[in-house]
């Protein structure tokens, strides 16, 4: 059952059709004011800034994880 949900979220992540909205409000406004191209770069770096966190968490929860799941 993990391994179907695992897929099933990395297939939502990748597909071309899902468009991920990384920005706040007032991010939101001022990316309409400057136009379609810089505001898709705008929300690609929001969501790049946003995966080394994200990623250290996940590590970190599961060396956490493993660790208990051994005593």
């Amino acid at each position: 059952m993990k391994k179907i949900f695992f897929l099933l979220m990395t297939a939502a992540l990748l597909l071309p059709g899902s468009q991920m909205m990384a920005q706040c409000s007032l991010c939101t406004k001022t990316a309409q004011q400057l136009g379609e191209g810089p505001a898709k770069g705008l929300n690609n770096g929001i969501l790049m800034l946003a995966a080394a966190p994200l990623a250290l968490g996940l590590f970190l929860g599961f060396r956490w994880w493993r660790s208990q799941r051994a005593q």
